[in-house]
């Protein structure tokens, strides 16, 4: 008996730990230029916050955040959970750096490894492959991307390769420069797709060589912003920042080509723009896809044809805030978190996973200028 209660204690830890996440929101700290008053126009953000989530909830308990970290925008996870790469959006020339900090897993309590350069300006994206041995920065104003080998210690080596993007886009206003915006591992992370905003081209990189094995042409205008691919590992779907499209490719695991299936429209068709949507996501059950439309304050919500990959448009589910700069998903699917940049809060949405659609829960975070949520 002695025997049996124990192990019935040892299911329901197991599934309260399964049932519990660390969430991790990127902020801006500060929205100004940073380059003679390091205090202009500071948020009050402290950096990166870190939260408990409950799945059974959808309650998010606030455990721990920085100090003295400047704009840490995005955010990776290494595999395993026992390390954080954040990406430094300096607004300073030749500034942005890439920050390493170890997690302890049972307070939520970030500690500061070390930080190296990204070797650009205003890195908005970071990535590690699925080995946890490799890690990408995104230089958006820069128009750059580097490949670092991440050593026992979990810092970033001597860059393997630093590329930098030449030309201009379509659109003077916004496409006058390169703008990598993100850098993306691939199935089994065999390729890295980076997404050039100001190019309009997805580049596929070999990522033991850092080589740019072909490059994808987006329609002009379009400015490409975030890649997602399918669990399946057979699709993949961008979404256009300026052109309010996700396009829908079959990826090629032999070259790392994408081949274009679709581009449907991330808004109503009554929208009249200009658009500029943020993030893209499958759900882990691959039924359905979630795109944020900033402009118009919305979560646009496809269901996924299997054996195609097709989109098919179910909705728009406002995000109750301002500047929805990006979302994510629990692990099960059924919790959708969107982090309102000007509203200071991150709303949290129950989604039924027979329809798709997500509901307001009711809870809403307070947290100053969040641009990025990472769940483990």
């Amino acid at each position: 008996m002695r025997w049996l209660t124990l192990f019935t204690l040892l299911l329901i830890a197991g599934f309260t730990r399964a049932q519990s996440h660390l969430l991790f929101v990127g902020t801006y700290t500060n929205t100004g230029n940073l380059g003679d008053n390091p205090n202009l126009d500071s948020t009050g953000s402290k950096g990166i916050y870190v939260y408990r989530f409950d799945a059974t909830t959808g309650k998010a308990t606030r455990l721990s955040h920085t100090r003295d970290v400047c704009n840490p925008s995005y955010l990776a996870i290494a595999p395993g959970g026992k390390r954080l790469y954040s990406c430094t959006e300096s607004r300073m020339k030749e500034k942005g750096s890439l920050s390493v900090f170890d997690i302890d897993a049972k307070t939520g309590r970030l500690s500061l490894i070390g930080k190296v350069s990204s070797l650009g300006d205003n890195p908005a994206y970071v990535a590690v492959n699925t080995a946890g041995n490799q890690v990408t920065v995104a230089n958006y104003t820069g128009g750059s991307y580097t490949l670092y080998p991440i050593g026992p210690d979990g810092m970033p080596g001597k860059p393997q390769t630093h590329t930098q993007h030449f030309g201009k886009g379509f659109n003077p206003a916004r496409q006058e420069a390169p703008h990598v915006h993100s850098a993306v591992y691939g199935p089994d992370s065999r390729y890295l797709y980076v997404q050039d905003l100001g190019l309009d081209q997805i580049a596929v990189v070999s990522p033991s060589t850092g080589e740019e094995v072909s490059q994808i042409k987006t329609p002009p205008g379009s400015g490409p912003r975030h890649l997602s691919f399918h669990p399946n590992g057979k699709f993949a779907y961008l979404i256009e920042e300026m052109g309010g499209y996700v396009d829908v490719y079959r990826y090629e695991p032999s070259t790392g080509g994408l081949d274009s299936l679709q581009r449907i429209a991330a808004h109503p068709d009554t929208t009249k723009g200009p658009f500029r949507s943020s993030d893209i996501h499958v759900s882990p059950d691959g039924r359905f896809l979630y795109a944020g439309n900033r402009a118009e304050t919305t979560i646009a919500i496809f269901s996924i044809e299997p054996s195609t990959g097709l989109l098919r448009p179910l909705g728009y589910v406002p995000t109750m805030g301002v500047e929805p700069r990006n979302f994510t998903l629990d692990p099960s699917g059924k919790w959708l978190l969107v982090a309102n940049q000007e509203s200071d809060t991150i709303v949290i949405f129950h989604v039924d996973t027979q329809t798709g659609m997500p509901q307001p829960s009711g809870r809403i975070v307070k947290v100053p200028k969040p641009t990025c949520l990472k769940m483990e």
